[in-house]
């Protein structure tokens, strides 16, 4: 799946929005991806993870053995991407402000992880959930997402496989321009601000 087919996607979706944005990593973008609503039609979500696995290096897929993603944006596509490879599909939740393992889900101290997100940004979310992982005796030996919105600058500390990289601007608080300073902000992620 190229690029433009993968925006495609987003723009039949709705889900490639432009305004004013303040992102989960408290940056401000005059462009955001709503990977929900690109991900809220099974055949559609399915198809992007379908995509994104058989890019995947033959020998990564053959090493995992499970599949986890941070709560609340990679839940979808990290079960999606679970089944694209066959493997079960976890994920690590913030209950009490740090990511851990619930639901009875456990992590095996020989399990190969693949860490999968909706959108990586700064990496954040990725680097608590690898580590939350790593808590639990488990070795994350690859990151995966639909998104990589820093394109290709953010470093997770194991190889990250996107399937598009993008590169919207970003603005710390005091170099937002005038254009985007005059629309009202607005908080679409599933993340207090960092």
């Amino acid at each position: 799946m190229t690029e433009n087919e993968v925006l495609s996607e987003f723009r039949a979706s709705e889900a490639l929005l432009e305004g004013h944005f303040l992102l989960s990593s408290g940056k401000h973008s005059g462009h955001y991806l709503q990977c929900a609503r690109v991900l809220m039609n099974p055949d559609r979500a399915a198809r992007l993870a379908l995509a994104l696995a058989s890019a995947l290096p033959r020998d990564l897929k053959q090493a995992i053995t499970k599949v986890v993603s941070p709560a609340m944006g990679g839940i979808i596509f990290g079960h999606e991407m679970g089944r694209a490879l066959g493997k079960d599909a976890v994920f690590v939740e913030r209950p009490t402000g740090t990511f851990e393992l619930r639901r009875g889900f456990t992590i095996n101290p020989d399990d190969r992880i693949l860490l999968v997100e909706d959108v990586v940004t700064t990496g954040l979310s990725s680097r608590e959930a690898i580590a939350a992982v790593e808590a639990e005796g488990g070795k994350v030996i690859a990151a995966a997402a639909l998104v990589d919105r820093s394109a290709g600058s953010v470093d997770l500390g194991v190889p990250f496989h996107p399937l598009i990289s993008l590169s919207f601007p970003t603005y710390d608080d005091n170099e937002i321009p005038p254009e985007l300073a005059a629309i009202p902000a607005i908080k679409p992620g599933s993340r207090a601000k960092a």
